[in-house]
């Protein structure tokens, strides 16, 4: 008996390692991931409710809505009468390339940076670090750390205002940008699939809404936002009948 349930378990160890071969085919890759983001279409609903419901909690923070709104206004002017600073967003998305990549135990190789494109070699890459510059506001964080800095050093009704006013124009600079640059086949969401680079993306933009408008707003609680992700999703999913063959 322990002979025929040796057999097994290598039956079982020789069918695991044809399927992780299999795997290894970029199609078959591609096809897993687009299964993967399929299934994770309900989180980014139940994500879009929660933002929702969080804007509808803060929106009486009009000492902190006021100068980010207007950070988004100043920045839609420029954006739409002069012209676009593509140099400086390029260079924001090979950065955020190389800190993910760093984030990740990775080392930049090389990087280049122009109006017209850029690249950078790391060691190391995965999904997370290829669409990391399209949900990842390089320039907000910064806006964030500088902050953060400043509020250590200088009395915090100061630089408030000009704060909001910076991360309201790099948030939306981001997402303009973004939004521009996706208009054009893009390498970083073809190898790993539109569907599942999409949904990614949408989760990463929404994670980071969850976790900053509360934080900025006072507004609700961090948690009480991820609480709402989960109740949201969790409804969907209960709405959708059973499949029966």
């Amino acid at each position: 008996m322990r002979s025929c349930y040796g057999c097994k378990a290598r039956d079982k160890a020789k069918k695991l390692e044809a399927a992780l071969r299999e795997s290894e085919n970029p199609a078959v890759r591609k096809f897993l991931k687009m299964l993967i983001g399929l299934l994770l279409l309900p989180w980014c609903w139940g994500g879009l409710v929660a933002v929702w419901r969080i804007l509808e909690a803060s929106g009486g923070a009009d000492a902190i809505w006021v100068p980010l709104v207007a950070g988004v206004v100043c920045w839609a002017v420029v954006y739409l009468l002069l012209p676009r600073p593509m140099w400086l967003y390029v260079a924001g998305h090979e950065l955020t390339h190389a800190f993910w990549a760093w984030l990740f135990g990775g080392k930049v190789r090389a990087l280049k940076v122009s109006s017209a494109g850029g690249h950078v070699v790391v060691s190391k890459t995965n999904f997370l670090i290829a669409l990391a510059p399209y949900f990842f506001p390089f320039y907000g964080a910064l806006v964030i750390v500088a902050g953060l800095s400043a509020r250590l050093l200088l009395p915090w009704d100061r630089v408030e205002v000009w704060f909001l006013l910076l991360l309201g124009a790099a948030y939306a600079f981001h997402v303009t940008l973004t939004g521009h640059v996706l208009k054009t086949r893009q390498s970083d969401i073809t190898d790993h699939g539109c569907i599942f680079s999409g949904v990614i993306i949408l989760l990463g933009n929404l994670l980071g809404l969850v976790l900053a408008l509360p934080w900025l707003t006072g507004r609700p609680a961090v948690c009480t936002g991820f609480v709402w992700w989960g109740q949201e999703t969790a409804r969907l999913l209960q709405s959708i009948p059973p499949w029966r063959p």
